[in-house]
C-alpha cells in the first residue's frame, strides 16, 4: 500500500508543468505554441525571458527531486526501501512526460530526471549534469546533451553503486528520454536541430527539442 501511495503522489507532483505555469504567471505565450512546442526550460528561453526559463528549470528539477528525496531520507521510518525509491523516480518522471493536469502532453524530462538523480545521490546527479553541461557548452544542442546524459546516467549509477533495482529505474528513465527525443535524433542527423538560445517561432508539429 505504501508504494501505491508513493507512486500516486510522485506522479501528481510530476504532472505540474512549470513551463506552462511560469509562463502563464509571467504573462508569456504558452511554450507549447512556439519553437519546438515542448513545455521545457530551453523552449521557454526562446520567449526571450531568461528569468522564466530559469524558474522553469528550477521548478521541473525540484519536482523531480522532492518525492525521491523524501523516500530516500524519510521513507525508512514508513517501511519504504530501494523499490520505493525506484517507484518514486519513475512515477514523478512519467508525471512530467504525461501530466494528468495538461492532457498528458508534457516535456522531454531532462530537468526532472536531473532532479531525480540528485535526490537518489548527489554524486550521481552532479556527474550526469556535468555530462549535459559539457556537451551543451561545446555543441549548443540541448537535445544532444540530453541524449549523452541519458546514455551515461545508468552507467554512472552501476559504476558508483552496482546493479541494484534503482539502476533499473534509471535505465528505464534513460530509455524513455531517448524515445522522447527520437524526432531530435532525426533532425540532428539532417543538421536541422535548433540550438540553445535560438529565438522563438511558431511551433512545428515535428519539433521536439529541449528540457
Amino acid at each position: 500500500m505504501q508504494n501505491v501511495i508513493v507512486a500516486v503522489v510522485a506522479y501528481l507532483i510530476g504532472s505540474l508543468s512549470f513551463a506552462v505555469i511560469v509562463s502563464a504567471a509571467m504573462g508569456l505565450d504558452d511554450p507549447r505554441s512556439y519553437g519546438s512546442g515542448n513545455p521545457g526550460a530551453t523552449n521557454v528561453l526562446r520567449s526571450g525571458s531568461k528569468k522564466a526559463a530559469i524558474l522553469t528549470l528550477i521548478g521541473d528539477a525540484f519536482k523531480g527531486w522532492l518525492p525521491v528525496w523524501f523516500v530516500v531520507h524519510v521513507g525508512l521510518r514508513y517501511g519504504l526501501d530501494d523499490k520505493s525509491v525506484a517507484i518514486a523516480s519513475l512515477a514523478v518522471f512519467l508525471g512530467h512526460l504525461y501530466p494528468v493536469f495538461f492532457r498528458f502532453k508534457g516535456g522531454k524530462g531532462v530537468a526532472t530526471a536531473a532532479g531525480v538523480l540528485l535526490a537518489i545521490n548527489p554524486t550521481l546527479g552532479v556527474a550526469t549534469l556535468l555530462t549535459w553541461l559539457i556537451v551543451a557548452f561545446f555543441t549548443r544542442y540541448s537535445s544532444l546533451a540530453a541524449l549523452c546524459s541519458a546514455v551515461f546516467a545508468p552507467l554512472f549509477y552501476v559504476f558508483l553503486f552496482g546493479p541494484r533495482i534503482v539502476a533499473l529505474a534509471v535505465l528505464v528513465m534513460s530509455a524513455l528520454l531517448v524515445w522522447r527525443h527520437r524526432g531530435n535524433i532525426a533532425k540532428l542527423m539532417r543538421g536541422q536541430e535548433s540550438r540553445i538560445g535560438d529565438k522563438k517561432k511558431a511551433a512545428s508539429p515535428a519539433a521536439g527539442n529541449d528540457l
